[in-house]
């Protein structure tokens, strides 16, 4: 007799939860020109027809709606008062700080001078009506929390770093207003998420790049004193509505991983930059694999763009093998980019789906 297969939902949290799903789960993560171009050479007119057609299990993602789309002291900036501008390269455009708020803050009467963002800004409605409707079918990721990318915005990135060492007083000041904003912003977006008294959101979403293409970007002593404890903090929350924590790092990110696991609590972890000094997947296998799910390893920053149809698929039967012993979700290891052939993708979701049962 044949299994019925699961969901796509039922897959992720089969996972999770530490029980064997029917396949291994896939996800989806690309810059908006490839997927524009994905999307109209398999003539698929939208994400879900997409998703269906490669066998793809990425969540719906909510969010509240913004009522004020713009910071109210600048017309041209976002909430957090940030100016971009359109940087094109080759083959598509990036969205670049172009003005920082805070950048001439000299004091932390300075930060809190600031007109900063309220929570009360947003009407959070919405998700619970979307929720009301949805069948189910899919995991669904609400709520987000990475504030030093935000500092780095309003602060300008050198500076942000320099803060760290040499400007505490304003660190703590500008990291104490955003994590004070999200952690109301997550709760009402958790409130929001049950629905007839059961929890619908399924994974938030907590992030900070600690690792550059060759080491840390931070040491473990300012991320402990700056980072750690209000990333728990945050996840505690998650967790008290009964909502899974996946985390996002970037990079050579090995010396932080303990402390991701045993204090703040992640559950998932990516997108494991296998080429990265201490991202080895063997490595993390054998230390981790047992801790932690696994997010992504597909890589794209040579494999997808670079390599030919045969190397995609024999990275991901690579995968298959190293990550036998561990939780895997089978993804880019960040947004696919412009330049990727949209055969290589096809090619891994197709070999994910033929190799990956479980």
């Amino acid at each position: 007799m044949t299994a019925i297969p699961m969901t796509s939902r039922q897959r992720v949290l089969a996972l999770l939860h530490g029980r064997r799903p029917d396949r291994i789960p896939t996800d989806y993560w690309s810059t908006r020109e490839f997927d524009a171009r994905i999307k109209a050479e398999l003539q698929c007119s939208d994400d879900e027809a997409l998703w269906r057609k490669l066998h793809i299990d990425a969540p719906r993602r909510l969010a509240p709606h913004h009522l004020r789309e713009h910071h109210p002291n600048d017309p041209l900036a976002d909430m957090w008062g940030v100016r971009r501008k359109q940087i094109k390269y080759a083959t598509g455009a990036y969205d670049e700080v172009d003005h920082c708020p805070l950048a001439q803050a000299r004091s932390v009467h300075d930060v809190r001078a600031f007109h900063w963002p309220s929570p009360n800004d947003y009407d959070y409605t919405g998700i619970t009506d979307a929720l009301t409707v949805d069948d189910g079918t899919r995991p669904i990721r609400a709520g987000i929390y990475e504030p030093f990318l935000i500092y780095c915005s309003m602060r300008g990135m050198e500076q942000a770093y320099e803060d760290l060492l040499l400007n505490p007083g304003i660190a703590d000041a500008i990291l104490g207003h955003l994590f004070e904003f999200h952690y109301e912003w997550n709760r009402r977006i958790f409130e929001a998420g049950r629905i007839d008294g059961q929890q619908r959101i399924d994974i938030s979403y907590l992030a900070e790049d600690l690792g550059s293409q060759t080491g840390p970007l931070i040491s473990l002593d300012i991320y402990r004193r700056f980072l750690r404890n209000n990333q728990r903090r945050m996840a505690d929350l998650a967790r008290s509505y009964g909502i899974h924590v996946f985390y996002h790092t970037d990079g050579a990110a090995h010396p932080f991983i303990d402390d991701l696991l045993d204090v703040v609590g992640i559950e998932v972890l990516n997108p494991i930059q296998w080429r990265c000094p201490g991202m080895e997947r063997e490595t993390l296998v054998r230390e981790f694999g047992n801790r932690v799910a696994f997010h992504g390893a597909m890589d794209n920053q040579q494999t997808l763009p670079f390599g030919t149809v045969d190397d995609v698929i024999n990275e991901v039967k690579q995968n298959i093998e190293i990550f036998s012993g561990a939780q895997w979700i089978c993804a880019p290891c960040h947004n696919i980019q412009a330049v990727t052939p949209t055969e290589n993708v096809v090619a891994m979701y197709d070999s994910i789906h033929e190799f990956g049962g479980l």
